[in-house]
């Protein structure tokens, strides 16, 4: 029953050109409090399915439901009110603005929860909260990365996709990424998580899925796609050497 699970993807097919799709056939399940991570080799539609879960992208066949109730029309705002955080892998934050102000705006549709949910972020991020009138800008990959995912929990959402969010940073920031992610699942938030580093993924998530060519090749708890010989022979050998 997709009533069951907080998100339901099933058999989704979608594409950013006419008549070319990276998705074909992609299916998913996210339960209550659930961390699920997305691995697989560049191009395999990871980032391309996020999209098409947060209405960033037309669904041309398949359905997507949130709590029984079919988003596959819904645009981003629509979502975001319902319960969904997205955290794009770029672009994340607004530069010119202070963290408080990029806070600000992450509550923008519910203004009057700004100081609730600014004491509940800056408690699970305190350096953020030490810095409130700093400049985005003037942060460094880690801490940007720690604004964008706090502007996403500013809504309280039920549900937080992130897009590759250890991108680009070193071994050390990227650990406190998973970290965060963890901390952040276990505060209630059920996670999506699309990542290049599968190995660490594999290791914080409850369930994992690969894709290849916009479709399942295998899905697991994380811990067995982990030791999975085929994955490791496929996907591990060439998605870990990042870290």
């Amino acid at each position: 029953m997709a009533d069951d699970y907080l998100i339901h993807v099933d058999n989704v097919v979608a594409g950013y050109v006419p008549g070319v799709d990276i998705l074909n056939g992609c299916s998913l399940t996210l339960g209550h409090d659930e961390l699920v991570g997305i691995i697989g080799p560049n191009g395999a539609g990871k980032s391309t399915l996020l999209k098409a879960l947060f209405g960033l992208l037309n669904i041309r066949e398949g359905t997507v439901t949130y709590k029984g109730e079919d988003i596959g029309g819904m645009t981003a705002h629509e979502l975001v009110s319902r319960g969904i955080g997205y955290v794009p892998q770029n672009n994340n934050v607004f530069p010119s603005l202070t963290i408080s102000e990029n806070l600000e705006m992450g509550v923008f549709l519910r203004p009057k929860t700004f100081k609730t949910r600014l004491d509940f972020v800056t408690d699970m991020f305190p350096r953020l909260g030490e810095r409130l009138n700093q400049r985005a800008g003037s942060l460094s990959g880690g801490e940007r990365q720690m604004l964008a995912m706090s502007r996403a929990l500013m809504m309280d959402p039920e549900v937080l996709l992130l897009d590759e969010p250890s991108a680009g940073l070193s071994p050390v920031l990227q650990d406190q990424v998973f970290i965060n992610t963890k901390k952040i699942n276990k505060s209630g938030v059920a996670v999506v998580m699309v990542e290049q580093n599968a190995a660490r993924c594999l290791q914080i998530c409850d369930r994992g899925y690969v894709l290849d060519q916009g479709t399942n090749a295998y899905t697991d708890t994380g811990r067995n796609l982990l030791t999975d010989p085929n994955v490791i022979a496929l996907y591990l050998g060439t998605l870990t050497q990042h870290g």
